[in-house]
C-alpha cells in the first residue's frame, strides 16, 4: 500500500511542485519583499508613465486616443512577456524562474508594511511623511491630502492590492502557469498607471481598463467574498446588490464598498489627478476613517491573506489524503 501511495505522489509531483512554488513565493513576498525602487513591476510602471507622457494628446479625437492606448499597451506588454516566456521554455530549471516571476508579481503585498508606517505617521500628526509614503504607491495627487484623505487612500490601497496580488496569482498560476500570471499583472499595472478615472486617460486608458476589468472579474469577486464573510450578512449581501454611482466608475469600487461596510467607515470621495478634481462616489457606511481604522484594515486584509494561504496548504493535503484512501 505504501509503495503504491508513493508512486501516486510521484505521478502528482507537478501539482505538488506548483503548490510549493506558490506557497514559498507568497510567504517570501510578505516576509522579504524587494524595496519599491528595486521592483521590476515598479520599473514597468515608470516606463508606462514615460511612454504615456509622449503619446497622450488630449486634443486628438477619442478614437485616436483609444487606438494610441491600445498600441502603447501592446508595445509595452508583448516584447517583455515574449522574452520571459521563451526564457522559461529554454530554462534548465523552469521552476526557479517561475518562482522569480511569482515573487516579482507579488511584491505589492508589501504595502501592508507601508500602511503600518502611514498609520504611525498619522498618529504622530506627521501628515507630510504619510503623503510621501503614499506617493510612491498611488498614481494620483497626494500632496494636498488631509489626514482623512490619507486614511481613505491607505485603506483603499490595502484592501484592493490582494485582488491582483495573492488571489489572482493563485488563480492564474493554477490556470496557465507563470506566463499567465505575468501578463495579467502587467495589464493590471497599466490600468493602475493609466486609470480611466483620470481625465487625462479617459480615452487613452479605456482599452486596458476594460481588459483588466474583464480579466479580474473572478479574482475580484473571490476577494470581495473573502472580505464580506468577515463582516457578516450585511456585507455578504453587498456582493449581490448593485451600487448606485455618481461620477466615474473605477474597477475597485465594489471592493472598497465591501471593505467600508466591514470596517464601518466612509471610503471613496473626490480625487485629484494633475491638480484636477474628479468627483467619485462616496461609500458611506460609517464615520470618516482615521489612523485606528488603518489598523483595522490591516487586520482585515491579513485575515483574508491567511484564509487564502490556508486554502493553498489544505488543497494538496486533502488531495494526498484522497490518493491514500484510494490505495
Amino acid at each position: 500500500m505504501v509503495p503504491e501511495f508513493a508512486q501516486q505522489l510521484l505521478n502528482d509531483s507537478v501539482f505538488y511542485q506548483g503548490t510549493m512554488i506558490l506557497l514559498v513565493s507568497l510567504l517570501l513576498s510578505r516576509l522579504a519583499s524587494l524595496p519599491r525602487e528595486f521592483q521590476p513591476i515598479a520599473w514597468f510602471g515608470i516606463l508606462a508613465k514615460e511612454l504615456a507622457n509622449k503619446v497622450v494628446h488630449s486634443n486628438r479625437s477619442p478614437s485616436q486616443q483609444v487606438i494610441a492606448g491600445t498600441m502603447a499597451a501592446i508595445l509595452l506588454i508583448l516584447p517583455f512577456w515574449a522574452i520571459v516566456y521563451f526564457l522559461l521554455q529554454l530554462a534548465a530549471f523552469p521552476w526557479f524562474f517561475e518562482f522569480i516571476i511569482l515573487y516579482v508579481c507579488l511584491n505589492d503585498d508589501n504595502f501592508k508594511q507601508v500602511a503600518g508606517e502611514v498609520r504611525q505617521a498619522l498618529s504622530r500628526e506627521d501628515n507630510p511623511l504619510a503623503r510621501q509614503l503614499l506617493s510612491l504607491w498611488l498614481y494620483r495627487d497626494t500632496k494636498q491630502l488631509s489626514s482623512v484623505g490619507i486614511s481613505k487612500a491607505t485603506i483603499e490601497k490595502l484592501v484592493t492590492t490582494p485582488v491582483y496580488g495573492t488571489v489572482s496569482t493563485i488563480l492564474f498560476y493554477s490556470l496557465g502557469g507563470a506566463p499567465l500570471v505575468l501578463v495579467t499583472r502587467m495589464i493590471k499595472k497599466l490600468e493602475l498607471c493609466w486609470p480611466a478615472i483620470n481625465p487625462k486617460f479617459t480615452h487613452f486608458g479605456q482599452p486596458i481598463n476594460l481588459l483588466s476589468a474583464a480579466l479580474f472579474i473572478i479574482p475580484n469577486w473571490l476577494w470581495n467574498f473573502t472580505l464580506a464573510i468577515q463582516g457578516g450578512p450585511k456585507s455578504i449581501l453587498l456582493l449581490f446588490k448593485p451600487l448606485s454611482y455618481r461620477g466615474p466608475l473605477y474597477n475597485c469600487t465594489n471592493t472598497c464598498a465591501i471593505a467600508a461596510s466591514v470596517l464601518k467607515v466612509e471610503l471613496g470621495g473626490p480625487m485629484k489627478f494633475n491638480n484636477q478634481r474628479v468627483e467619485v462616489t462616496k461609500l458611506i457606511y460609517g464615520p470618516k476613517p482615521d489612523s485606528q481604522d488603518i489598523s483595522a484594515a490591516i487586520k482585515l486584509a491579513s485575515t483574508g491573506y491567511t484564509l487564502w494561504l490556508s486554502f493553498l496548504i489544505l488543497i494538496p493535503l486533502i488531495w494526498a489524503a484522497l490518493r491514500y484512501l484510494q490505495t
